[in-house]
């Protein structure tokens, strides 16, 4: 499929200033094929106030074959949206949102767009993640002297995860944050530099969803000596540390929740949505007892939670603990419950008071499937979500095996694990159908937004990817994981090649006894050099993007700025692609960077790019040259 064709996004190649205020005027630039028309004007259009406001672009001259317009857009709302409209001297009108070209009108949650609000801080955007669930990552000597809780089952380090009840949320294997901190070096050889720890407030389960208390650090992970001694180690590290917060709920043991329940007219009644006058019904997350629901109306709850000064989320982003942010876990229901809606004030007094308290911290949001009504910059930074890269890339690079797995009811299933969709397992997409659905699922966020959403192959939520990867493709799935616009994860335990059938059995032990062994270091070495890949080069942080070849199965695309540029070829089957030219500009100066497949420019600069197999390869070009204004 050729792409030579107008593009936008929202890099610095094309906006001049990605964090406006209000009443700002931001110049935006269209890069145009030279000899594409001829057009007799280039517009934008945009919508503030939902009333429709044009500006003309001016021609600023041409360079390596593309001619560059640009316009001003005065900045009106706080999210404003925007696209480009080509008029060619035919008659022919043409669109451009974030889709790609259009010849009718688009819509207007399509549309690219501009954020008023507070950036969130520029580290974020160059981070690569490392995700830790405290209890299955590594036992310190510690966690031998502490008592087994009453909850627990114990279990051996090397004993299988028990992934049904009572074993998925009882089974206790006693990871502790002294032990976390005894492997950082790991983190640091690895390549990463931005921790999430899951939960690590006193609970009854292993996951610790549903926490006890939100003020202390559970003594079972080393309590709040433990919690600083990691992080002050992390941050002379060069990582940082971000911890995780439910937002939507309590865990029934929490004593807000046991102050209330049962005791109509106590102090903390109104955190939650008691249902009957003697406050023992209560709504509760997907009607699990053990998670009543907070009720956002609350301004009692408000102030303990977030806006108070000695607030749940104030506490521990301050000295002596230092974190350097909050994951809000089941973001997307936060402040929802039938005809109430609170989820954008709570999310926007989170990021208010996350920013007024340290300005140099981040709020990510879970939100599993499609989150763009929640990522419009008014709140989250980035987002745990699904759809728009996580499910396509599983279907597009996923071999099915109908390997069984243990349902959450206990039951026998044969069917493969695919985020709890009742679909028949992992569907089947070619490159094209994964190529779509990240566009799909992108064009309704804020370029600035979707630079921070979570891009993982899998979390402690879901399967490993490594169960049902078809052979070879690890490499490429990491690769594009690296690559694509957006925050890169690694659920601790990936880097070895970790598989688990679904979102409780991938919560597996570390393999530290075993990390030597060729099989895992193969992994470990394959993570480390993309990690690096991706940490080495600024442009595959913040820069633009243009799909340049989508077939059945390969997907090239390149990732732009004025200083560099880098190429990549990801394949599952094999690639042999012809790019016309004009498309890439400076492949003639490619210096590879990853994988073995090859490039061959063409006396008429086109370029040629072949591999054998599932295959993933970058390479480094010039950066665009735009002309000056």
């Amino acid at each position: 499929m050729a792409m030579l064709r107008p593009h936008h996004d929202g890099s610095p190649l094309y906006v001049s200033n990605d964090a406006p205020a209000l009443g700002d005027t931001v110049a935006v630039r269209l890069r145009v094929p030279s000899g594409y028309g001829p057009l007799r004007a280039v517009r934008t259009r945009s919508n503030p106030d939902h009333e429709p406001e044009w500006t003309d672009a001016v021609l600023l001259g041409s360079a390596d074959g593309w001619d560059w317009f640009q316009a001003p857009v005065h900045v009106r709302n706080p999210r404003h949206g925007y696209r480009f409209v080509l008029l060619h001297e035919d008659g022919r009108v043409e669109w451009l949102n974030q889709t790609g070209i259009h010849t009718g009108e688009t819509l207007d949650a399509e549309d690219f767009a501009l954020v008023a609000n507070p950036a969130p801080p520029a580290w974020l955007h160059h981070s690569v993640l490392y995700q830790v669930f405290p209890d299955r990552f590594a036992r310190s000597a510690d966690a031998d002297r502490q008592p087994t809780p009453d909850w627990a089952i114990p279990a051996s380090w090397d004993d299988p995860v028990d992934s049904v009840v009572p074993g998925r949320s009882q089974q206790f294997y006693g990871g502790d944050l002294p032990g976390v901190r005894e492997h950082l070096d790991h983190l640091v050889e690895l390549g990463v530099d931005l921790l999430y720890l899951t939960p690590v407030f006193p609970a009854g389960s292993n996951h610790r969803y549903d926490a006890a208390s939100f003020d202390e650090i559970d003594p079972l992970l080393g309590g709040e000596d433990a919690y600083i001694e990691l992080i002050q180690a992390a941050h002379a590290r060069g990582i940082r540390v971000i911890g995780d917060l439910t937002s939507n709920h309590s865990g029934d043991r929490h004593e807000w929740f046991r102050q209330a329940h049962g005791h109509p007219g106590a102090e903390t009644e109104s955190f939650y949505y008691f249902t009957d006058a003697g406050n023992t019904t209560y709504e509760s997350w997907l009607g699990t007892p053990t998670l009543p629901k907070f009720d956002w109306s609350s301004q009692a709850l408000r102030e303990r939670f977030i806006t108070g000064e000695d607030s749940v989320v104030a506490k521990w982003l301050k000295p002596p603990y230092g974190i350097d942010g909050w994951r809000i876990d089941v973001a997307n229901m936060t402040g929802r419950l039938g005809a109430v809606d609170l989820n954008a004030e709570v999310r926007q007094l989170l990021r208010e008071t996350v920013r007024a308290i340290n300005p140099d911290a981040i709020v990510l949001g879970e939100s599993t499937n499609d989150a763009a009504s929640d990522l419009q910059g008014d709140g989250w930074d980035g987002a745990m979500t699904y759809p728009a890269f996580t499910r396509p890339v599983w279907g597009w690079l996923s071999e099915p095996t109908g390997t069984p797995y243990l349902a959450y009811d206990g039951e026998q299933v044969s069917e493969p694990w695919f985020f709890t969709q009742p679909i028949g397992g992992i569907p089947r997409y070619t490159a094209r159908e994964f190529a779509d659905a990240v566009t799909r699922f992108t064009a309704g966020i804020p370029w600035r937004v979707r630079l921070g959403n979570m891009q993982p192959l899998d979390t402690h939520d879901t399967a490993r990817f490594a169960t049902n990867a078809a052979p070879g493709t690890l490499p490429v799935a990491v690769g594009l994981s690296m690559t694509l616009p957006g925050l890169p994860v690694i659920f601790a335990g990936d880097e070895f090649g970790l598989t688990g059938a679904d979102g409780e059995s991938s919560r597996t032990p570390m393999p530290w006894a075993r990390q030597e062994e060729p099989e895992l270091k193969s992994v470990f070495e394959m993570y480390r050099s993309l990690v690096g890949l991706r940490r080495s080069h600024e442009v595959l942080a913040t820069g633009g993007m243009r799909w340049l070849h989508v077939d059945d199965d390969t997907v090239v695309f390149v990732r732009e700025s004025a200083e560099q540029s880098v190429l990549v070829l990801a394949t599952r089957g094999g690639a042999d692609v012809e790019l016309e030219p004009g498309l890439l500009t400076g492949a003639a100066d490619a210096e590879e960077l990853y994988g073995s497949a090859t490039l061959a420019v063409a006396s008429d600069g086109a370029v040629a790019l072949a591999a054998d197999g599932p295959s993933f390869a970058a390479w480094l070009l010039p950066g665009i040259r735009v002309p000056a204004a």
